[in-house]
């Protein structure tokens, strides 16, 4: 199979709040102190075009945006605050969780649509820059804890019942938001759809799948928040994973099993959701920083031959053994269709030079430190197309089609990694 990184790339371009955090008095909360606020960055800076504002609303999740600067305004202490953000990241992930499987109705966007989720967060993230407490805080910190909560990287364990397998998945954001603002990515629909879910396995095992939703910036991964995500769910016990999955938007019109990521940044000039770069192109691709040591390509241990030989309806699924590299004693990227060579140095893994092939090596870096044994790999989906040519119109027919069909075919691949 031959599947060209940059032409990919180029082709990707709850009830109420007050019932499920503790909500200060609207009015309650000491004066504005003296802390600066902060100035939006470019992912936040987006949300001056009205219909940023629209996907909260139109999902009902817009009690979050509206109460969220009240509560941030009723604590007290930096220990008290640190609880909040932690309560209302917490909800805002499972309010999006349950909109997605049905138990949580609201607004006029179809319920597995991840857009609601991405743009709340988003917005919560300018009011918390925006307050003004009377004590000591460390925004950036506070960010962290709102960001991790709300992308169910705490209070989501395994239930650790006997006789569950246990899979473990992430998706992401989405991405490409300056081309075409209402875009969505059906991994982050698919990471919503599947957490909690009880399913069975294609060997009729019963299976439970926990998951979160990454965002699309190098500074985050700089940060370890794939570490963060993944390491707890790879330590023994009766909650760790028995398989990982990691599943990003990939190439037009079908699915990919990546047998190969790659330890490299190469992507430039393609940016990140706030304009940053790696650092790295397809000549000079570049390691991440603080990456651990680890092997220049990383094999996946999914079972590729048992998912293509079962799911291919109703997108082909296919097994992408294709890689770049510079050769031993060589100085120009090379794309091989049939995996790395002994020595040579890694540009991209089947799956890019991006963050998607990015989070399959760091996630299964992490799996051959914590748990060799496991199977783990990566899914790309199909680019999720479908927008009516209507600007205004946030969602059609066939955008909602697509996007079931495409987290219908992740599940059905799910069941065949363990």
């Amino acid at each position: 199979m031959t599947l060209s990184r940059r032409a990919a790339l180029a082709a990707t371009l709850l009830g109420p709040v007050a019932a499920l955090v503790p909500a200060g008095p609207a009015l309650a909360g000491p004066a504005a102190g003296r802390a600066t606020v902060l100035a939006p960055d470019r992912e936040q800076a987006r949300l001056a075009d009205p219909r940023a504002a629209a996907f909260p609303r139109r999902a009902g999740l817009d009690d979050f945006v509206a109460r969220f600067p009240a509560a941030l305004r009723s604590a007290r202490s930096r220990d008290e605050v640190e609880r909040l953000v932690d309560a209302w990241g917490e909800a805002l992930w499972w309010a999006a969780v349950h909109r997605a499987q049905g138990r949580r109705p609201g607004g006029d966007l179809p319920a597995g649509d991840d857009r609601p989720l991405y743009w709340t967060r988003l917005a919560m993230t300018v009011q918390l820059a925006d307050w003004q407490p009377v004590f000591d805080v460390d925004r950036t910190a506070l960010r962290g804890r709102l960001e991790d909560a709300s992308r169910g990287l705490t209070g989501n364990d395994f239930s650790g019942r006997p006789g569950l397998r246990r899979l473990f998945v992430s998706g992401f954001d989405p991405f490409g938001l300056d081309q075409e603002l209402r875009r969505a990515n059906p991994s982050g629909s698919a990471a919503l759809l599947l957490n909690g879910r009880r399913i069975t396995l294609a060997d009729g095992t019963p299976a439970e799948i926990r998951s979160v939703l990454l965002p699309v910036r190098y500074g985050d991964f700089d940060r370890g928040i794939v570490e963060r995500a993944f390491g707890p769910r790879m330590a023994a016990g009766p909650r760790a994973a028995h398989a990982i999955t990691t599943v990003s938007q990939g190439y037009p019109g079908l699915f990919t099993l990546e047998a190969w990521a790659g330890r490299a940044r190469s992507a430039d000039p393609y940016p990140d959701n706030t304009g940053a770069l790696s650092g790295g192109t397809p000549d000079r691709p570049v390691p991440p920083p603080g990456l651990a040591a680890g092997p220049e390509f990383i094999a996946s241990t999914l079972p590729g031959e048992a998912v293509t030989g079962a799911v291919q309806e109703p997108y082909p699924v296919l097994w992408n053994t294709s890689v770049t590299e510079i050769p031993a004693g060589g100085d120009r990227p090379v794309e091989r269709e049939d995996g790395p060579t002994p020595g040579s140095r890694a540009v991209a893994g089947g799956g890019g030079g991006y963050l998607s092939n990015e989070v399959a090596y760091r996630s299964n870096r992490l799996r051959l430190e914590l748990a060799p044994q496991l199977p783990g790999g990566h899914l790309h989906t199909p680019v999720l197309t479908g927008l009516p040519a209507d600007p205004g119109l946030l969602t059609g027919p066939e955008f909602e089609r697509n996007e079931a069909a495409i987290t219908a075919e992740v599940l059905a691949v799910l069941t065949h990694v363990l």
